[in-house]
């Protein structure tokens, strides 16, 4: 932030805050529908961010990302089914003090206990993202090339079940990224002749495909149906309970913090890891699991704290660590806005918007968090056809205005259909994706490294950064090879004693 009037500025001359408001609303309502994760909750906004302002249309994104990671508490509390990955250690306390009747308090202490998250989070992506965004300035080509491998070989040995399958997806989505026209000769590849190629795949349109359409193609072969109550009310903790959930919404901020740092740890890690930690620091342990007041304040905390904290990689050095903060950026490449120290001297408006979008969309979450459950209760309790058809039709309206082109429609199904089967087989999608939208930067900088040093590929080991970057990818990778092999072995040990 530059100075007191740019905030003035963007708070009277810009819609700023109608925009934070109406993205906290819709992460909200999306987070609060089972399956419908905070990422797809933004892919499914993405494609109407395409005639905006960059700076309003990247607010937008991350307020959509904060209103989703609380959203996703609502049914985890309420039915049981967490509307988040993240969520999923909400529901262990949360649903068990629904069952008590005392689901308004928990719902209150989840909300309250975000907003503790989410402005800490906030606090320190104003403070460590830009210092650490000048470390790029040391950055060569063969640097970012290091980088792009390093993000691909994290997310690809955490993204699933096998190493391999992890891998295999990542360089499907390298594939896809080769298609167009070659950006250092010209000349086009892959295009099959088809005009609408040339220009390549966005990524906005695999996001669509294969977080939203796989979801809907998945949640089509469901027949459950949980019927919510539709009297509840939030009740706001006082004074007290938020002075006895201080130790947990301590351990939740500092665990959240680690977690956003972590290229491949995400909220759903650093809210199991709080929890657990919350109940070893606990002088109530015994009531973790039977409707603890801290087992939602710690967990709640962590993965707000998470959808602010993993902005600063991505802001500094382009590297998503989850699929929500993927696809904001995608977001910015959709705008040309390449995250780095660059970003901070050309886009200032882009970064002033962010944190003030932000912090009006944690402050606006109190209000609207109370207002709109019963519009959340009663969307969830809509028949899932008419729901599963209105978001259908979101998704295909929103491709269709980016380029008017029915070809994105066609390509985004069949996208749609490679994810579903790629769930079929668990094959993780967020490595395939990672590698559409880092692919660029891998293969240029792969090409512009090999064109400095006359195609000497000792260029990659001489530069110290790109050194150290590629040894940490390898560290991953034998780290991930060492788990699965310690996991195989001790299923055929149990298998053994059986």
């Amino acid at each position: 932030m530059t100075t007191f009037w740019d905030i003035v500025h963007l708070l009277t001359g810009t819609p700023l805050i109608p925009i934070a408001i109406l993205g906290l609303t819709w992460g909200i309502l999306g987070g609060a529908l089972p399956g419908i994760s905070a990422s797809i909750t933004m892919a499914l906004v993405l494609p109407f961010t395409y005639t905006m302002d960059p700076a309003m249309a990247i607010a937008l994104l991350a307020c959509v990302y904060i209103g989703a990671e609380y959203g996703g508490s609502i049914p985890a509390i309420l039915i049981r089914t967490p509307g988040t990955n993240s969520s999923a250690a909400t529901v262990i306390d949360g649903y068990e003090m629904n069952r008590q009747g005392r689901a308004g308090e928990a719902l209150g202490i989840s909300l309250m206990s975000g907003v503790v998250g989410s402005l800490f989070g906030l606090v320190m992506l104003a403070l460590l993202t830009e210092p650490l965004s000048w470390l790029a300035l040391a950055f060569k080509p063969t640097s970012y090339f290091a980088l792009g491998i390093l993000g691909l070989s994290v997310i690809a040995s955490m993204g699933g079940d096998s190493l391999l399958k992890g891998l295999a997806a990542a360089v499907i989505g390298l594939m896809i990224a080769t298609v167009g026209t070659d950006p250092i000769s010209g000349v086009t590849r892959f295009t099959f002749d088809v005009p609408d190629l040339l220009g390549g795949v966005e990524p906005v349109v695999v996001m669509v495909g294969l977080f939203a359409l796989t979801e809907l193609m998945s949640q089509s072969g469901s027949t459950s149906v949980t019927q919510l109550g539709n009297s509840i009310r939030i009740r706001l903790p006082g004074w007290e309970m938020m002075r006895r959930l201080r130790r947990s919404q301590i351990i939740g901020c500092i665990l959240g913090l680690f977690e956003g740092l972590t290229p491949g740890g995400g909220g759903s890690v650093a809210a199991f890891m709080s929890y657990n930690e919350a109940r070893r620091w606990s002088k109530t342990p015994e009531k973790f699991g039977k409707g603890s007041e801290e087992g939602i304040a710690a967990p709640e905390t962590a993965n707000n704290t998470v959808a602010s904290t993993a902005l600063i990689p991505l802001l500094s050095f382009g590297i998503p660590s989850s699929n929500s903060t993927a696809v904001l950026l995608g977001g910015l490449l959709m705008h040309g806005l390449l995250p780095g120290p660059r970003l901070f001297e050309q886009n200032p408006q882009v970064i002033d918007s962010l944190y003030v979008g932000s912090l009006i969309a944690i402050i606006a979450q109190i209000g609207i968090g109370v207002i709109i459950l019963p519009a959340c209760v009663w969307l969830v309790n809509r028949p899932r056809p008419y729901r599963s058809g209105f978001i259908f039709a979101l998704i295909l309206s929103g491709l269709y205005t980016l380029n008017n082109s029915s070809f994105d429609l066609g390509l985004a199904l069949a996208l749609g259909l490679v994810g579903y089967f790629m769930r079929i087989a668990r094959f993780p999608v967020l490595p395939m994706i990672l590698g559409v939208v880092l692919g660029h930067m891998v293969e240029s900088s792969y090409r512009r490294s090999l064109v400095l040093s006359g195609g000497d590929f000792h260029i990659f080991v001489e530069d110290p950064i790109a050194f150290g970057l590629l040894g940490a990818a390898l560290f991953f990778i034998a780290f991930s090879l060492a788990r699965e092999y310690r996991d195989a072995r001790r299923t055929k040990l149990q298998e053994a004693h059986q």
